[in-house]
């Protein structure tokens, strides 16, 4: 699969232009130019180690956007068994944006509570651009309470822009949906593990992301506004996303040092697109790792250590 290239990385994508012509110069004429193309490929991996090593806030967004990125449903075939989707919510319908079903991870059976874009315009308009409506998330507390019936513990992937704000979804009250998701996660009595794998947009991402841990892939992002909407609000205009998107603390680091998310899952260098494989590998194991870390706990400590942990968000010390 070709990778398409983001605008920060076509330095990268001009040395490795450069090493093909070296390589096909070597092959047509016969020369040994067996040096250079080894200085080549040192030049192309100490720019590309130093491209990622130093990304912005903004171009962190912007491989949290990339087309090819994993999503959620790339995830549950890489990293579940036994996948069974749930439709509806038996009041209205059911949400495409918003898959969930019963599943088995490490030889676990569990809920998974997911948010799925698309990568073409037919999957966008299918999964409204991972867009929930408020039957989406009626439907993820369906799940959710049918997995803390049986026991089962539960795994939400995070991926969307934001809650669908259009007038179907006012009319069928999605500030309410996602209100009764925060109350009623807070008390379920089975872990919850929750990963932003992409996106983790405002109250749409929160309306899944009530759990004992949140954890964040290395170049998603978590915030309560998009740069580019932030950016019109303050600058009037959205050309000044980039400096938004610093301003925010919405990457994985930022997120960590404030105590908002409580891990960060690595990705391939490069991000999760160049690589689903081992991107998935990589978060199979960390989520297995904390679901470990809530099987000795009793349900009633859980639920105290899952109250504690967000009553500390938010906490600061004036100087």
């Amino acid at each position: 699969m070709e990778i398409l290239p983001l605008d920060f990385e076509k330095p990268i994508m001009e040395l490795q232009r450069r090493l093909q012509d070296l390589r096909h110069q070597a092959a047509v004429n016969g020369v040994d130019l067996h040096n250079e193309i080894e200085a080549m490929e040192r030049k192309i991996e100490e720019t590309r180690r130093d491209i990622y090593e130093n990304l912005t806030a903004w171009q962190r967004v912007q491989i949290a956007r990339h087309i090819q990125r994993p999503f959620a449903l790339d995830y549950i075939a890489r990293c579940f068994t036994d996948w069974v989707e749930l439709h509806g919510d038996r009041v209205f319908g059911d949400d495409k944006a918003m898959p969930c079903g019963l599943a088995t991870i490490g030889g676990k059976r569990c809920a998974v509570i997911t948010q799925q874009k698309g990568r073409n315009t037919k999957e966008n308009v299918k999964r409204n651009f991972g867009c929930a409506y408020p039957e989406g998330y009626r439907k993820a507390m369906r799940v959710m309470n049918l997995a803390e019936k049986f026991g089962l513990p539960i795994i939400a992937l995070i991926d969307t822009p934001g809650a669908y704000p259009g007038i179907g979804s006012e009319e069928r009250h999605i500030a309410e949906a996602i209100a009764v998701n925060l109350r009623e996660m807070m008390n379920l009595r089975v872990p919850i593990v929750a990963v932003v794998i992409g996106e983790g947009g405002s109250g749409g991402a929160l309306g899944i992301g009530v759990a004992d841990r949140v954890m964040i892939m290395e170049n998603a992002y978590y915030s309560v506004i998009s740069p580019e909407a932030c950016s019109a609000i303050l600058w009037k205009d959205r050309r000044h996303a980039p400096e938004a998107a610093e301003a925010l603390k919405l990457t994985a680091d930022d997120l960590m040092r404030l105590g908002v998310v409580d891990e960060v899952v690595s990705e391939p260098q490069g991000g999760a697109h160049r690589d689903h494989d081992k991107a998935s590998e990589l978060l199979k194991t960390a989520v297995l790792k904390n679901l470990e870390r809530f099987a000795a706990l009793t349900r009633d400590e859980l639920l105290l250590k899952r109250y504690e942990k967000f009553r500390r968000l938010g906490n600061f010390a004036e100087v």
